[in-house]
């Protein structure tokens, strides 16, 4: 792996996979501080967007992109002989599309997920599925990135601050070292669980936000939603073994509170069509980006079945997404629990 002191635009290789929004528009950013930057797209019509245009037309549209983004649907190539290789494809997709990067990703390559998402079937976090399709990736090359950063908000430079966090420190504050410009500021954590369940759960806690909005419930519905969501995602992370302390930070708190509020919100945007009567298939037609939200809520409710832990908000959000539980009926259930003291004792 290289480090920190190595890393120069004109020699540092970098591979990006995925062209949504957000990976777009971080490989615009790395393309603008002057990476070559390899990009890979699954849509032909980015590929051809991008290289003609200079424009992601679908996934980030009206933003002119880096001369420095290379596109190609060619995955091989895009992941090979890199220093980094930054992955950012939808989390059901994560699987798939590192089985394919096998065998072609350097073991001295720092790989890293800016994918938010539980996989289903495994409950996995993102780097846990790369760990189980890529053993060949020492650990320590393994980092992520996340935080409250909506991908627009970036393409236009407004001020952002995010976590990179991996168990090795050079790893973390190599991916640091990468990112950061004078609009995007990176912090470093070695606490990667946690950083990961932050971004995955407060997408379910997103779509109930958007619910309470489509309802039309108010200011107060919303903050305390917003705040027992929290705990919840601190429950099933302090019983993962994440440290308690990362909920409170960025991929805590501040993304919870980016997605809850934000128009930019996919999530939020869900839930709030859920809270007008909308039915879900019919929402998830008209959407060409992914709700990682409507996924990740199986995922947690298994999972916390599974543990234990218990988590009312989420297991509603559930029953609301595939149980056609009426969004009212959902509320009502969660007003009228059993009381309770407001703090966990642990």
């Amino acid at each position: 792996m290289r480090v920190k002191s190595d890393i120069d635009p004109k020699t540092f290789k970098i591979g990006v996979v995925g062209a949504g929004s957000w990976g777009t528009a971080l490989a615009d950013l790395l393309g603008r501080k002057g990476f070559k930057i390899d990009l890979w797209a699954f849509e032909k019509e980015i590929v051809e967007q991008i290289q003609h245009d200079k424009e992601n037309k679908i996934f980030l549209p009206g933003f002119s992109l880096s001369e420095n983004i290379f596109t190609s649907n060619d995955l091989q190539m895009v992941v090979t002989d890199k220093d980094l290789v930054l992955i950012v494809v939808p989390s059901h997709v994560m699987r798939e599309t590192t089985q394919q990067m096998a065998g072609h990703v350097s073991q001295e390559t720092t790989v890293v997920s800016a994918t938010k998402g539980i996989e289903n079937k495994t409950h996995l976090t993102m780097s846990g599925v790369i760990r189980e399709v890529l053993p060949e990736i020492p650990e320590r090359f393994l980092a992520v990135i996340s935080g409250p950063s909506f991908a627009r908000e970036v393409a236009k430079r407004f001020p952002t601050v995010v976590t990179a966090a991996s168990k090795d420190p050079q790893a973390a504050g190599l991916v640091q070292h990468t990112f950061v410009t004078p609009y995007f500021r990176v912090y470093t954590s070695d606490d990667i669980l946690g950083v990961e369940l932050g971004g995955s759960v407060k997408n379910v806690i997103a779509i109930a936000a958007g619910v309470v909005d489509g309802l039309g419930l108010g200011l107060n519905t919303r903050a305390a939603l917003i705040t027992r969501g929290m705990t919840e995602i601190r429950r099933l992370g302090v019983k993962l073994g994440a440290n308690p302390r990362t909920f409170t930070g960025l991929t805590g708190f501040g993304d919870l509170v980016l997605t809850c509020t934000g128009a930019l919100s996919r999530n939020h945007t869900v839930g709030k069509k859920l809270g007008e009567g909308r039915k879900l298939n019919a929402i998830l037609a008209e959407m060409r980006m992914v709700a990682e939200g409507v996924k990740t809520a199986k995922s947690v409710y298994n999972l916390s079945r599974k543990l234990g832990v218990e988590m009312p908000i989420c297991h509603e959000m559930y029953r609301i997404l595939y149980e056609d539980l009426s969004a009212k009926e959902a509320v009502y259930r969660l007003m009228t629990r059993d009381l309770k003291k407001e703090l966990d004792e642990e």
